[in-house]
Formats: structure tokens, sequence, C-alpha cells
């Protein structure tokens, strides 16, 4: 039987061994899952909004060993790991407060027909692939309205968050779920894609959300499409941070090392490529590097820390080759610039000047502490730097005048655009990406509605229509 380590980023050390599961036994695990999916759905969906609502109070109740357990295995800072399960509680209680009525039948008036309406319905088993960067946060905003909507749902996280996947499965039963409603699977990494496969070809399996890499989604996509079925993909990112001429330098500098260094820069969403008008862009590089080079790096137990360890040793020879191949292709390094000796995947918080198109900080992502500074001469530069990647997840822009920066963020291609704020999800707010950052929303009412059937029912008026036959 195959099984899956553990290892604390931090030190190198095992955490935990697990017995992993084959195809069969995933498949068991999928007939449960199946087997439990009629009643959940026949229960009111009020009855299910209460239950998400516990799922929350739950996270809660279990933060502090939640968020200790996210730290040890993927090296989150402890400050972030807590706010990330509250994060995670209140996609429950949004979802709680309003998934009632974004599922509520709509009533379309459709002229002689005595009735007509639009019911979003579940579709059944539903796969989630997860990925580590928020074992937490990614589950839960997928998980909240998919199994309010009334599906189930199993869940194949990633291997080195092994014991956060568990401990999800925990929450729900703890919130009062019945067993297999939402269940966990443990899959060695050279086993996910014989099981990835088996679980999307299964007739049972209705759709895939996966959260991931573009390769990933590539893969699970071209399963899903063999078999007809839907698959929601929230992929890698590059996004622009765009620091107009009349930018507020004081409030740039700030969201930038907010939006890059976020979970120690492993965020699809964190900004990546700071696109900066050249009359701001040496001060700009100053402050920010300035400000970066006072992060503090170390122990993601210690509450002072902000930058912990890369997620894993190979994540870290990834961003080293990156970085050095930028240098040598001319790249300024104004702080960081290489990985940190000692134990544990530790990469210096790193920003880079004079970086081109070309460079691999610029045209592929970039998943850790680094930032990549490229100057423009004008608005209409800009936009063409923030666009010259496959990506297009988010992008944000700065300046004094929040219409000069809308009318320069409309030309940029990405799911979402902030002006003065640091790209962030929101339960509120849809989430998805263009390009090859995927396709498919979570989260605010597009969220509810993203695994339902939408459904048109129509009651006749009890006479035929007059005139020629029409489709």
């Amino acid at each position: 039987m195959p099984e899956v380590t553990t290892v604390d980023p931090a030190t190198g050390e095992v955490l935990a061994t697990y017995p992993g599961s084959d195809v069969d036994g995933v498949l068991s695990v999928l007939t449960a899952v199946s087997d439990a999916q009629p009643a959940w759905a026949a229960r009111p969906v009020e009855e299910r909004a209460e239950l998400v609502r516990a799922i929350g109070a739950q996270l809660r109740t279990q933060a502090a060993d939640l968020a200790a357990l996210m730290t040890a295995e993927m090296g989150k800072p402890i400050g972030e790991a807590r706010a990330e399960v509250e994060k995670s509680a209140t996609a429950c209680d949004y979802y709680a407060e309003h998934g009632t009525a974004f599922l509520a039948p709509r009533s379309v008036d459709t002229g002689p027909n005595q009735r007509s309406w639009v019911a979003h319905e579940p579709i059944g088993v539903v796969l989630a692939v997860m990925p580590w960067n928020f074992p937490y946060w990614q589950v839960l905003r997928f998980a909240a309205p998919t199994l309010l909507a009334g599906n189930t749902a199993i869940l194949k996280h990633s291997p080195n968050v092994t014991g956060c996947a568990l401990a999800i499965e925990q929450v729900f039963r703890d919130a009062g779920l019945p067993d297999d409603v939402f269940r966990s699977v443990v899959v060695a990494e050279a086993d996910v894609p014989e099981v990835s496969r088996a679980l999307i070809e299964d007739d049972r399996v209705a759709a895939v959300s996966l959260t991931g890499s573009e390769r990933a989604g590539a893969s699970v996509a071209e399963a899903a499409g063999r078999v007809i079925k839907k698959s929601l993909l929230e992929l890698g990112g590059s996004d622009p941070f765009v620091v107009l001429a009349d930018a507020d330098l004081d409030l740039a500098v700030a969201g930038a090392v907010k939006s890059r260094f976020i979970n120690s820069g492993q965020s699809c969403l964190a900004a990546k490529r700071f696109v900066v008008h050249t009359s701001v862009a040496a001060e700009f590089g100053r402050r920010f590097a300035e400000t970066v080079a006072g992060l503090r790096v170390g122990d993601p137990r210690d509450e002072a820390t902000v930058i912990g360890p890369l997620a894993r040793a190979d994540l870290r020879e990834g961003l080293t080759r990156q970085v050095a191949g930028s240098v040598a292709a001319g790249a300024t390094v104004l702080t960081g610039g290489a990985a940190l000796e000692g134990p544990g995947a530790f990469f210096a918080p790193t920003v880079l000047a004079g970086v081109t198109l070309d460079m691999p900080v610029m045209a592929e992502e970039t998943f850790g502490p680094v930032a990549a500074v490229v100057e423009v001469a004008d608005d209409d530069e800009a936009v063409r730097v923030a666009n010259a990647t496959r990506y297009g997840l988010g992008a944000s822009v700065w300046s004094t005048d929040p219409e000069h920066a809308l009318a320069v963020g409309r030309r940029i291609t990405s799911g979402a655009l902030f002006v003065n704020a640091v790209v962030a999800s929101d339960p509120r707010l849809p989430f998805g990406g263009t390009k090859r950052s995927g396709y498919g929303r979570e989260l605010g009412e597009a969220g509810a509605l993203e695994f339902t059937n939408a459904r048109t029912y129509v009651v006749g008026s009890g006479s035929l229509p007059a005139g020629p036959a029409t489709e």
C-alpha cells in the first residue's frame, strides 16, 4: 500500500506518515459519497445552510490547532495561518446567510404559459483537487457553496498537507454533517494521475474543480473533456501591479509589500510583476527594497515572522533558477536574491529591478518571495507590459486619480481589477481567471450556482400554440 509522508519545510523533519489509497480504495469512497448524495440533496436547503454555518463555527472552535497544523505542514507564518482559518469560516457564514436566496427558483414570464421558472439543482458528486498553499481556504470556498447546493464532494488534496485534508473532513463531521457528504482521500504523488483519471471517468462523478498548476489543470480538463463533464480551473497567475506616474508612493509601496509577500510569496493572485512609470521607478524601487529588506524571515511558529519557508525544497530550487537566470540576463538585485543557508526551504525576500520581458521572472510565474520591477514610459506601455503574459488572474493599478486608473485597468486582461487596493478573494465577489489562469468562478453568487443544473420548468396553458411549429 502506498504511503504519504509529510515534512516540516522549516526544519526538514518528518511530521507524519499516512496510508495512501489506490484506485480501488478511492472508488470505494466514491461509492459511499455517491450513495449519500440523494439524501443530502433531499434535505431542505435551509437545513443544509445551518450545517454550513456550523462548519464555520467548528473552524473557529478548532482554529488554534488547525492553524498550527497548517504552519507545520507548509510553513505558513502562524498569524497568517490563523487568518486563513477565520477567512474560511467567513465563507461558511456568507453562504449560510445568502446561499438559500441564490438557489431559490426564479420565475420567468413566458407569455401564455401558466407558469415557468428556473431552478438551480444539485448535479451529484463533485471532485475537488486542491493545492497546498491555502490548504483550508481553497477547500472551504469550494465546499461551502457546493455542499449547500445539495452536492456531495470528494477532496484530493496535495500530499504535503495530508494532515490538513483529514482535519477538514473531521471538522465537517464535528459540525454535524453526515459522514459521507464530504470525504478526503489520501493519494501518493505517483498515484495521483491514475486515481484522478479513474475518478473523473467514473459516471458517478458529475464535475471536477481544480486549483493548481497550469500543467495539472490541462490534464484534468483533458480528462473531463473526454467524458463531457464540467470542470472549473483556478490556475496560476502572474499579476501585474501597475504604478502610474501620479500614484501615491506611500500607498503603492505598502500595497506592493503586502501583495507580493503574502504566504511568503506563494499565492496565485499575488502581484508578481511590478510595472512602474519611469518617472517614479527609482524612488518606488528604493522604498520597496528597503521595506522588503526589513521583513523578518524565520520560524513560521514565531509570531514576529513575516516570511516563512517555501513549502518544499524543490520549490526553492525552481525559484533559485528563475532569479539566477534573470540576474545573468541583466536584472539588478535591490535586495535578497538567493536561497538562505541552513535547514529549511528558506529564500531571502527579493526585489529585482531592470527586468525585461524575456527574463524568467517576467516570462514565468514565480512562486515565492521574489518581486520583479520593470520600468515603462507611459500608460500604453504599461498596458502592453501588463498584458505580456499567458496568465490573466488579477491586476491592480495605483494612481491618485481612480478614474485614470480604471481607464488603464480596463485595458488589462484579468478576472479581477483592483484600483489602489491589493488583489484578494472575497466570499461576496466572484473569483476566477482568464487566459491560462483558468475558467469558471468561485465565490459570490456565481460560486453558489457553479455546480448546479440550471433547470427550466414550464407549465403550459392547456392549449397548443397557434401558427407554424418552431423548435
